[in-house]
């Protein structure tokens, strides 16, 4: 059992304000406290670790000089905000992180005033920031804006469509670049420390700006001459030309475990007259925790774990996940056709598509944190004939979509997408829930869109879509571990838009589409033990549908039940579309539709998830029997009790 660490300075501080009343000599212990605080918090409810341990001095940089919550803080993706919260009230919570009734492990602002932008998906703080920014200048506020984001979401164009407008927000807007892995600049010394003190003191902005208007008047040519002079000098010292030509005064690179350095450079910066200003601060990820710093990415995400051997708690093993019988499956496919290429937006690991990279290198393409181009790369890449698989979260493609339907759809070019964490995803709620594929991906033309009831299922697919050349096509799985079916040797490659019976029956037609057939499955039982004779129908394919087995199922069963775990607007939808165009609601048959409630559900334990969802077992054997109107049902069928 880990022991609480001593925290005698963290002790004294509930709010920023109480911070701002150490001594700047106390900074580097109360950081520290801080830092042991965050590991032995995460050690015990799991979530982001090696992200916040890098930011630990940044953030008591940060609240020490600025006046938090008045002056915004804005962290990008906001997996590295538990040293934030700690600080800022929530620290008495802190050990429920991504529990259902906990601290949101991401910035929210229904959780905290010092939240003022909700984050999880990334490259959106400096946008947000221009916006906060740019109201405080319409308003005659002075107050400030500090966007923190990191060098991977960088790669996002949003990142750099926000800089290209910042100059709009002035000197109420300061973006720290939290580098600590890309190579922007050389490596961090005592001569970087002093030039970024240099460049951003009080004296040096004012020479800065008195030498500039004396030029101005003397002659234009000499100004911009000088100007350029200047720029390119402590651009090559410091790598900062870019956010130079983007409209940013360039600070940097600073230590950024470095605070009492830190409090020195932000405090000329936030009363500084020039901006917006950009500050390069290089981090180490996992930073005073031996072992995430020894493996970013093992522990950027953890499970709970022993603080001082670092060992994570190990699951119980059982069947494979879904992404790994994805990743196996799609290189067995790769062997037989070497026009298969895999693309991934910075989610390797969570994709499978490491695993693809190992066995081919030059077929695998990590496009970083950017969705939009990782899309149209494989329309490109499919427009030439290659066979392009593209791993991405369901809530990530989200992103993407204006690709999707311009690049991909209206030209019919077979992109083959693979959507992982479709459905609920328990810990890493709304923000990261796959619930709006289905609905945004079945409304256009062209595509076929497919949803995975098993593991074998996942592997038919995944060889349906390498085959399959008519167009865009799509998968959908969950995530977690598969049901523990027999995965097959030799896939077969399934007709398009045809669907399966699980098991026939008479009275009760359950259409299930994906991972809830396990649960159809428990509702069958629990109907046929009250004397219903049950059909279970796995449809395969959101898109096309399988009109003739819906027909079927519609005309010999009294009552039909759609089952699919996304929003509505997906499978259940465009049934209903059917059968109303086709005349077949007029039949006497009761149709009802089982999807995910209009809501954006918080995190929680996967099973609470889907009971507050209403699609457990139960809940479909309720909604059978009151389309029936019965509450019970005898052996024999159709006599009620």
């Amino acid at each position: 059992m880990n022991q609480r660490p001593d925290t005698p300075l963290l002790d004294t501080v509930q709010y920023p304000a109480d911070l701002r009343k150490l001594d700047k000599s106390q900074l580097k212990q109360f950081a520290d406290e801080l830092r042991a605080e965050m590991i032995d918090a995460v050690s015990t409810s799991g979530g982001h670790l090696g992200s916040g341990l890098g930011v630990v001095e940044l953030t008591v940089a940060i609240h020490y000089v600025f006046d938090t919550p008045n002056d915004r803080l804005i962290w990008d993706v906001g997996h590295q905000c538990y040293p934030h919260k700690i600080i800022t009230g929530r620290r008495d919570r802190i050990r429920t992180l991504r529990q259902g009734g906990g601290l949101s492990g991401f910035t929210k602002r229904a959780e905290s005033e010092y939240d003022p932008f909700g984050a999880a998906h990334s490259s959106t703080s400096i946008s947000a920031g221009v916006g906060f920014a740019v109201s405080n200048k319409l308003t005659g506020s002075d107050g400030r804006v500090i966007a923190v984001i990191g060098d991977g979401s960088m790669s996002a164009g949003l990142a750099y469509e926000a800089m290209n407008n910042a100059e709009q927000a002035g000197n109420r807007l300061i973006v720290i670049l939290n580098d600590n892995d890309m190579s922007i600049a050389p490596p961090v010394g005592g001569l970087s420390h002093y030039l970024a003190r240099l460049v951003s003191s009080d004296t040096y902005l004012k020479t800065r700006d008195f030498a500039s208007r004396l030029f101005r008047r003397v002659s234009k040519r000499v100004h911009k001459t000088a100007a350029k002079a200047e720029e390119y000098a402590r651009g090559m010292v410091t790598g900062g030309t870019l956010f130079e030509e983007l409209g940013f005064y360039y600070v940097g690179p600073v230590d950024g475990h470095d605070v009492v350095t830190l409090v020195d450079i932000l405090e000329n910066v936030r009363d500084a007259e020039e901006g917006p200003i950009l500050i390069h601060a290089r981090t180490v990820k996992g930073k005073g925790y031996e072992p995430a710093e020894n493996s970013a990415d093992k522990y950027h995400g953890v499970a709970k774990f022993d603080v001082v051997s670092g060992e994570q708690k190990k699951s119980s093993g059982g069947p494979p996940s879904y992404t790994k019988v994805f990743a196996n499956a799609l290189i067995a496919e790769a062997k037989k056709d070497d026009k298969i290429v895999g693309i991934t937006a910075a989610m390797p690991g969570g994709t499978g598509m490491d695993d693809f990279e190992k066995a081919f290198p030059d077929r695998m393409f990590d496009v970083g944190i950017a969705e939009q181009h990782g899309v149209c790369f494989a329309a490109g890449l499919a427009a030439q004939g290659h066979k392009p698989f593209v791993a991405i979260y369901s809530t990530f493609l989200q992103r993407a979509y204006d690709q999707v339907v311009h690049d991909v759809a209206i030209q019919n070019l077979p992109v083959r997408f693979a959507m992982d964490r479709a459905g609920l995803v328990g810990a890493d709620g709304c923000t990261h829930a796959g619930s709006f594929d289905l609905a945004y991906l079945c409304t256009l033309p062209n595509f076929v869109v497919m949803a995975a009831s098993d593991e074998a299922e996942l592997t038919h697919m995944v060889h349906t879509m390498a085959e399959y050349d008519d167009g865009p096509i799509a998968v959908r799985y969950p995530r977690g571990a598969g049901t523990g079916v027999e995965i097959p040797a030799v896939p077969e490659k399934l007709e398009i838009g045809k669907g399966r019976i699980v098991k026939d029956g008479k009275t009760v037609a359950l259409m299930c589409l994906g991972a809830r057939m396990e649960e159809c499955k428990k509702a069958a039982d629990m109907l046929e033990a009250k004397g219903l004779s049950v059909t279970i129908a796995d449809m395969r394919f959101a898109k096309p549908l399988d009109e003739a087995l819906i027909r079927d199922l519609l005309s010999r069963h009294e009552v039909a039940v759609t089952i699919e775990e996304a929003a509505v607007g997906g499978f259940g939808a465009h049934v209903l579309t059917m059968a109303s165009d086709d005349g077949l609601t007029d039949s006497g048959v009761k149709i009802r539709t089982m999807r995910l409630p209009d809501v954006f559900q918080d995190q929680d334990a996967p099973a609470k998830q889907y009971e507050e969802a209403g699609l457990t077992a139960p809940d479909i054997v309720e909604t059978v029997l009151t389309a029936l109107q019965r509450n019970d049902v005898s052996v024999e069928e159709g006599q009620i009790a």
